[in-house]
């Protein structure tokens, strides 16, 4: 060979590994709420600049080892790696939130790993394999739960407020109603954890696109389609055993994706039996729970696209300690449709619609009750439906940004219990009480939600008019002698004005004036003498309650660098009409052993503040701390007392650390909770006695797609309860939470 062609061999190979390392590439910048192209984002590689096209697409010449820098002035500023930035080429897009977002008030709790982090908390694949998605809400301190089992049901409680008075939503648009009178199934239950990508807590009466954020919005988000250029597979599985309780998980995904379609399967199995608590007691929680769905998403076009999904959830033979009946059927379809439309209009960018619909079918009885002696058996079946649709423009202006819409929610529930007498004077009877009476509730709403970026302050106006409609259709002859007119049509206006100072890179703050006007729920309107409140008074609905306003106040202030980061909210409360109840001795039990009747009522006011504290710092030696507190104080104005089913302050602390390329996660996770002595004596209320916990977790990456999991729960195996779980039915005794608990679990990622 001369030289002549040695030196051509080596001036060609010197060419394709420059060709190589210089190759073009390219991703899209989207949106993560509403797909729309993030234009105009600049970016810095290396000596190459530029920014994002129409399509929110960047393109670069790849150098390997380099670093790319990418800032927009409504989305932030972000680095990536070489590594970070193969993975978004790889994906061929990029879903980035808005600051905008990050203006109110909000926590989020992220469900799945990504390059982008949000402040909240990262929900490991156990968390992914609860039955109930209030488990996932009670990891931030300002969440407790109202416990009337052991194992499921919980219903979460946000800084005083519960039920009706938490918007708690699939995607923005989608809910459930509780087909029974007493929640053992509410919204929260049916949100299956393994289908979400994340949930965001929207704090306060601010939020308004998604529905009437009374005392706080729930959004669970699910995860984002995924489409491909060739063909693929991907998937999870993941397995693990709690001790305490015999309790057995298992949860998967299989997904089929390319460039046009995006087809996956979930599929999540619970089940567990009754546990010890620290005295070593037996507490009744037998369950079993079943999750199962599928999303569908079809892309109709470069700008258009098309995703169903579909939810079946189903639970069985669930023990219910702190209430009359146990449930053994539980079955729920959710249906959902969304169409996203890009538009590359000079204003107007993107359009979404849905379409939703939930449907419970729900039977308890009190057959394996253990009673002696049983002097009736008792059985309730119920429905529920929730259906309706949503519709959102969003229009992009130079400095500001406008949602605008309009929503539409019908929820109805029936249902009644049949009481069937053994012993006494009426053995042999029959009776059957008309629970839900038929009872609906159409709720249709405009919205708009504007944001506004100026040099020195960020502003969001959010506002929302809702016109609510509500009947019953099977009234009985017992409520139709109270309330001769059950027909209601309420107009309920909500406004919020929020606004952010950046007084450094590091320090911000913000201040958010909300006044919402939510109406009253089913059970509130139309309960027909069901023990459904904390203490043993049967309830009795009032349909010409008042429309009950929470005028609200909350500061927040974030401290950031490069280690550390401290989150402040502070909020004040002033409610009026706020709705109650009270007991009416007028009125007679429908269950010779139930102490009376209470009827819903309207109390001029009452008021809550509180705050809500997280520190998070990354230390020496691999390590990472966060501290988290949170606390309310809520009165009675009228009574002069303290409101009932106020959780008491939450202290929580972990540490955490990475080691070996951070395939060696161990954990310290310590949790304080304070005696609460501000108690309703109204409701019957009793002081709870303050708690210590302590817990350790160890994770360790066999590899990139294999994962284990090791869990000591409630180490020093105290005996506690939450201020808010409910007293075992017949008795004064609180049930009690789990003693030392040991999980071990196995996920395997594709």
């Amino acid at each position: 060979m001369t030289f002549k062609n040695i030196f051509l061999i080596l001036i060609l190979c010197l060419s394709v590994n420059s060709a190589m390392a210089q190759s073009k590439m390219q991703f899209s910048l989207l949106d993560y709420d509403d797909n729309s192209p993030i234009i105009a984002a600049t970016f810095e590689y290396g000596n190459e600049q530029g920014v994002s096209d129409a399509n929110g697409l960047i393109s670069f010449s790849f150098v390997k080892g380099r670093s790319i820098k990418i800032s927009h002035v409504q989305y932030g500023s972000w680095e990536w790696n070489e590594n970070q930035l193969l993975d978004v080429v790889d994906k061929q897009l990029y879903h980035r939130r808005s600051t905008t977002v990050n203006l109110y008030p909000v926590s989020v709790i992220a469900l799945r790993t990504s390059i982008q982090t949000d402040d909240g908390i990262t929900i490991d694949f156990q968390e992914r394999m609860q039955h109930d998605g209030a488990d996932i809400l009670n990891q931030l301190p300002a969440f407790n739960s109202i416990r009337k089992s052991g194992n499921y049901g919980f219903d979460p409680v946000f800084r005083g407020f519960k039920y009706d008075q938490l918007n708690i939503v699939m995607n923005g648009a989608q809910s459930a109603t509780a087909a029974c009178p007493n929640r053992m199934d509410p919204p929260s239950s049916q949100m299956a954890p393994n289908m979400m990508d994340r949930v965001e807590v929207l704090k306060g009466p601010h939020a308004l696109r998604y529905g009437t954020g009374f005392g706080g919005t729930i959004n669970f988000i699910p995860s984002k389609l995924k489409f491909t250029k060739e063909p693929g597979v991907y998937g999870r599985f993941s397995t693990g055993y709690e001790s305490n309780g015999n309790i057995i998980r298992g949860e998967g995904q299989i997904g089929f994706s390319e460039a046009k379609y995006d087809l996956s399967f979930f599929g999540a199995w619970s089940q567990g039996d009754d546990y010890k608590d620290g005295n070593g007691e037996n507490v009744k929680a037998g369950f079993l729970r079943g999750s199962f769905g599928s999303n569908l998403g079809l892309k109709l076009s470069n700008n258009q696209q098309l995703r169903f999904s579909a939810i079946y959830n189903m639970a069985r033979d669930v023990d219910f300690p702190a209430l009359a009946m146990d449930l053994r059927n539980d079955d729920t379809w959710m249906f959902n449709a969304r169409h996203d439309i890009q538009i590359h209009g000079k204003k107007l960018k993107s359009w979404n619609t849905t379409i939703f619909g939930s449907f419970v079918d729900h039977f308890m009885d009190n057959r394996l009750k253990p009673l002696n002696p049983r002097m009736m058996d008792a059985e309730t079946a119920a429905k529920t439906y929730n259906y309706g649709g949503r519709t959102e423009g969003i229009w992009q202006f130079s400095k500001s940004k406008l949602y605008a819409g309009a929503d539409l929610r019908t929820e109805s529930a029936e249902g009644t219990r049949v009481r069937e007498f053994l012993m006494g004077p009426n053995a042999g009877m029959i009776l059957q009480d008309n629970a839900w009476q038929n009872g609906s509730i159409t709720k249709t709403a405009l919205f708009g939600e504007y944001h506004l970026n100026t040099e020195s302050f960020n502003y969001i106006f959010s506002g929302r008019l809702e016109l609510n409609n509500a009947d019953i259709k099977d009234p009985s002859p017992e409520f139709s002698e109270l309330y001769p007119d059950t027909k209601v049509t309420q107009v309920n206006p909500n406004l919020s004005f929020g606004i952010q100072k950046a007084f450094t890179n590091q320090l911000s703050a913000g201040l958010f004036l909300g006044r919402a006007q939510r109406s009253g729920s089913l059970s509130e309107r139309y309960i027909n003498y069901f023990p459904i409140g904390q203490d043993p008074y049967e309830m009795l609905g009032n349909p010409q309650l008042k429309a009950e306003i929470n005028n609200q106040l909350d500061l927040t202030f974030e401290w950031k660098t490069e280690k550390s980061a401290i989150n402040v909210d502070l909020f004040a409360s002033y409610l009026q009409d706020y709705i109650s109840s009270v007991i009416d001795p007028d009125l007679d039990p429908r269950i010779p052993t139930s102490p009376g009747v209470r009827r819903y009522i309207n109390i001029d006011d009452a008021s809550k503040f509180g705050f809500e504290f997280n520190w998070t710092q990354h230390l020496a030696l691999g390590l990472q701390h966060q501290l988290g507190m949170a606390y309310t104080y809520a009165k009675d104005l009228e009574r002069n007392e303290p409101l009932p089913e106020i959780p008491p302050l939450d202290f929580r602390y972990s540490l955490l650390g990475k080691y070996f390329n951070n395939k060696l996660i161990p954990e310290i996770l310590f949790r304080y909770v304070l005696e609460q002595d501000r108690i309703s004596l109204e409701y019957g209320e009793t002081a709870t006695p303050s708690f210590a916990l302590l817990d350790l977790k160890l994770g360790y990456n066999i590899s990139k797609s294999i994962k284990v999991n090791a869990m000591v729960n409630n180490v020093l195996d105290e005996a506690y309860y939450e201020h808010l779980n409910r007293s075992v039915r017949g008795t004064s005794n609180p049930i009690y939470a789990p003693g030392r608990n040991f999980f071990l679990g196995l996920t395997v990622v594709f």
